[in-house]
């Protein structure tokens, strides 16, 4: 009885619609520019800066925003992992990795804010975008390179893109969930002094949600990192270059020593997303 029945053509419709979007050549090269100036400034900064320098300034960060929990530990392992970075040689690679992660972070949550604000602000919205969020967390992380390297080509842009739309979604989730735990004799306070919904907004909801708000842009970021190594695939430089080539010589000590470069940067940024959060909260 199966057997009888046709076979549905979505491999073909999904042809055709990527097919139809490579003709846009004019706005996806506009994109790609975009986005690589962004991750080209980032790696410029990150050049322009002596190794040294660079370890002095995240130690400063770190100090500062933990300045009143002293976490010794945290700025010894830091000095530690990136010395450890440096003399493996691997410190050109962990920019790039870097610069990559902070792009498609940023990218994230300038589009994933707005969109959690307007979930939280419209029920018709939620109920449009909470099955294509589901759609883009739940959707294998190497599907989103077939399309991106046909729009966008090979390199670090089609990395950032792919790793946009596997990192968001938590973004979006917070922000929404943040803004819409906000008690309502607050937002009821705020409108009896004839508060506007921009004022509402901006002085009441997103401060008292910093604290989700953040979360969220904690999940994106580790997400952004965990796509470096199948960003690797598509051409997208950095740690992950070194871990899918020692993959393909089975060069396991090479392969072990860019994984744990991969870790401590990974560290690094959650502990000091983690960081502000705790600082804003208690702002």
């Amino acid at each position: 009885m199966l057997g009888s029945i046709s076979k549905i053509p979505l491999a073909n419709w999904v042809d055709s619609f990527v097919d139809w979007l490579v003709q846009f050549t004019g706005f996806f090269n506009g994109v790609t520019n975009f986005i690589g100036a962004i991750n080209s400034a980032f790696q410029w900064v990150f050049d322009l800066i002596p190794i040294w320098l660079f370890i002095v300034l995240i130690l400063a960060l770190t100090y500062f925003v933990n300045r009143d929990k002293q976490n010794w530990g945290l700025l010894i392992f830091e000095f530690l992992g990136l010395l450890l970075i440096w003399n493996l040689n691997y410190w050109r690679d962990m920019t790039q990795t870097l610069s990559l992660v902070l792009t498609a972070s940023l990218i994230a949550i300038v589009i994933g804010i707005p969109l959690g604000i307007l979930m939280a602000k419209s029920h018709v919205a939620e109920v449009i975008l909470k099955p294509i969020l589901d759609f883009m967390q739940t959707m294998p992380a190497f599907v989103y390179l077939i399309p991106a390297v046909a729009l966008f080509g090979i390199g670090m842009v089609p990395g950032i893109v792919a790793s946009v739309i596997f990192a968001m979604p938590p973004t979006v989730r917070m922000t929404n969930m943040g803004i819409r735990q906000v008690p309502n004799e607050l937002v009821e306070a705020a409108d009896s002094f004839g508060s506007t919904e921009w004022q509402k907004l901006f002085k009441v909801e997103l401060p008292i949600a910093k604290s989700s708000l953040m979360a969220g842009v904690n999940q994106s970021m580790m997400l952004s990192l965990s796509m470096v190594v199948i960003a690797s695939m598509i051409g997208a430089m950095g740690l992950g270059t070194e871990v899918y080539f020692a993959v393909g010589r089975n060069d396991a000590g090479n392969g072990f020593a860019a994984g744990l470069s991969i870790v401590i940067l990974a560290i690094i940024l959650d502990r000091l997303t983690q960081s502000l959060t705790r600082t804003r909260r208690k702002n």
